[in-house]
This record gives structure tokens, C-alpha cells and sequence, in this order.
């Protein structure tokens, strides 16, 4: 499977040999994306509202772009701006049914590892499930001083109203501008975002033509993985004290190279170890004659201290900054919706 899924993001790239081969099966799939939204646009489909604002932060392109760090980004936002956010997502690759609620030491197999993620490092709460909806009116219901909900990968989840969304793109851009599995756009790119929405590159500088805003990856130190699981701090010195020595760096990412770049700018002697995307690590996959290994929090959350051999464990924190203009004007589409409620005498409506 992972040897398909990467010659499928090699044919992306261009519009030859495969892709052109899948043209038909995108056509389709298009006209399936296109009467999926006509029939939410003319309502007889129903949206679902919320009794707080909704942020929901996705993308287009299928892979990685940045969504996991870009929703630790706004609940940061929203809590340096006063409000108490809480985080639904689809919970990818878990195996739980229904709703969970995600506490700090919920197994990464049943709540999906982005989600434990979210819940260990933003301490807010998290509710996963298919349905965005019901987690939504599960997580108010256990937590009713959350006042804004932010919905981590629910772009194409049109049943729930949003307030604001936040559509993430990194250096690919939209590819060969193809959409599925000719190419890897999960729908249409609209030439005119709606007023709703907000474009943010996680990338030097934009890559398609939408107007958006900027925004920069950055490790913020590392630790040992027995101090993260203890809810400890990363060191920026952690990162530096590592030069000089071989280390495996493990990732199961959808875009491993770029967390293995960035270790290289820090100045890490890496051995690169790519892993496939959400990795259970059922088994260790570093030689048993590894000194030093370091990993992202995506990972630590599927590895116990205790499971780690000989080798020592070090954990590097990713974290996004998106420019401060992208903060402001998220905050002022939800004020909008706080001051309308206010307006008709329900600060949560």
C-alpha cells in the first residue's frame, strides 16, 4: 500500500501517465463532490449548527499540509484571546465507533494518534468521531464553558455549519491541479474563496493563486520521551546538545522529508528513517544498535518509555506561526458570530 500511495504523489505532479490514465475516475468523482455540495448549497441536505462558533481547519489537497499544528495554533489564539476552545476531529486511523472523548491516556489505537496529540499538547478538550456533529454536541454537553469548537481535518464535512474556516496548503500547492486519484484535490479549487474562509501556506510563500496568509514551521526544542509523557517542556538546548552525534531520526509522516530537513538545519548528523503515515510502531524500526533516536510527537504518542529497547528516546516539538494578520482576521469572523448572538441575548447561541 505505501509503494501505491507514493507512486500515486509522484504521478501528482504532472499531467501524464497515470494521472491522465485516472482523468475518468476524477471526472466522476467530481461530479459526486459537485452534487454533494449543490445539495447542502440548496438545502435539501441539512447543516447542523452548533450552539458556539466553529472553526474548521482542512485542506484540498490529500496528505499532510499542516493541519494538526495549524488547530494547535488557533486553540493557542483563542486562548491567549480569552476563550475556552474545545477540538473535534474524525479520529483517522483509531478504532473506536461512535464518540470517544480523548483524555491524555486514551490509547493512540483507538483515538488515532492526531488526536491524542492534540489532546496531550493543547490541554483542551477533545471528542472524536465520524459524525463531527455529535462529537460536537458531545464535547458542550461534558464541557459547557467550551465557547468556540475548532474541527481538526472537517473541510469536506458539510454537515456541520462553520463559522470560519481555515484552508491549509504547503509547498505542493494543488499539484497538477487534477482532482482525485488523478490528482490529489479532494474537491475543486474555487478561484474566489468565500468570506468565511481563510487561506494559510505552510510554506515560504504562496502556491496557488488564492490570497492567503503565511505561515512558519519551526522545531521548538526537543526532550527526552519519558519527560514528554510527563507532560514535560522542550528544550531549544535539547535539539543543540545532539549535534555531533548519529542519530536516527524516525517519522511517520505523510511528508517525512521536511521534519527530516528541518533536524538538518538544526545541525543533526540524521540517518533518515521514513516510516508510512500514522505508523503504529507495533514493532521498533530502528536497528537495536541505535544510541540516539528522535522522533515527532505524532510518534511519542504511540511509544511508551518503556517500549524503547536501549536506544535513548528524544521527542522534537513541531509547532506552526501563522502570521499575526491570519490571527486577526480569524478573530474578527468570530466575533461577528459572538456579537450577533449577544445581539439576540445569548452569548452562545
Amino acid at each position: 500500500m505505501p509503494a501505491i500511495s507514493e507512486r500515486l504523489q509522484r504521478a501528482w505532479s504532472d499531467r501524464r501517465g497515470i494521472a491522465l490514465a485516472l482523468v475518468p475516475l476524477a471526472l466522476l468523482f467530481r461530479a459526486l463532490v459537485v452534487l454533494r455540495r449543490a445539495l447542502y448549497g440548496r438545502g435539501w441536505l441539512q447543516r447542523e449548527r452548533l450552539p458556539v462558533p466553529v472553526v474548521v481547519v482542512g485542506n484540498l489537497v490529500a496528505g499532510g499540509a499542516g493541519k494538526t499544528p495549524t488547530v494547535r495554533a488557533i486553540v493557542a489564539l483563542l486562548q491567549r484571546s480569552g476563550h475556552q476552545p474545545g477540538i473535534v476531529s474524525r479520529g483517522y486511523g483509531g478504532a473506536h465507533r461512535g464518540v470517544l472523548a480523548v483524555e491524555p491516556g486514551t490509547p493512540a489505537h483507538l483515538a488515532g494518534d492526531e488526536p491524542l496529540l492534540l489532546r496531550r499538547r493543547s490541554a483542551v478538550p477533545v471528542f472524536v468521531g465520524r459524525d463531527r456533529v455529535a462529537a460536537g454536541r458531545a464535547l458542550l454537553r461534558a464541557h459547557p464553558a467550551v465557547d468556540v469548537v475548532v474541527s481538526d481535518d472537517g473541510l469536506q464535512h458539510l454537515r456541520l455549519a462553520r463559522d470560519a474556516e481555515v484552508l491549509v496548503f504547503d509547498d505542493r500547492g494543488v499539484g497538477n491541479g487534477w482532482l482525485l486519484p488523478a490528482g490529489p484535490l479532494r474537491e475543486p479549487l474555487e478561484r474566489v474563496s468565500p468570506a468565511h474562509r481563510l487561506v494559510l501556506y505552510n510554506a515560504a510563500a504562496p502556491t496557488t493563486p488564492l490570497p492567503g496568509f503565511l505561515a512558519t514551521r519551526c522545531l521548538s526544542g526537543a526532550l527526552a520521551l519519558a519527560d514528554w509523557w510527563s507532560g514535560g517542556a522542550p528544550d531549544p538546548q535539547a535539539l543543540a546538545a545532539l549535534r555531533g552525534r548519529p542519530v536516527v531520526a524516525a517519522a511517520g509522516l505523510a511528508r517525512p522529508e521536511r521534519f527530516f530537513a528541518m533536524l538538518r538545519a538544526h545541525g543533526l548528523d540524521i540517518v533518515a528513517l521514513p516510516l508510512p503515515d500514522h505508523f503504529d510502531f507495533a514493532s521498533l524500526p530502528w536497528p537495536a544498535s541505535a544510541a540516539d533516536v528522535i522522533v515527532t510527537e505524532k510518534d511519542a504518542v504511540k511509544l511508551p518509555p518503556e517500549r524503547t529497547g536501549a536506544a535513548r528516546v528524544w521527542v522534537a516539538a513541531l509547532d506552526l506561526l501563522p502570521e499575526p494578520a491570519f490571527e486577526m482576521r480569524l478573530l474578527r469572523l468570530l466575533d461577528a458570530r459572538f456579537d450577533a448572538a449577544t445581539a439576540h441575548g445569548n452569548p452562545t447561541a
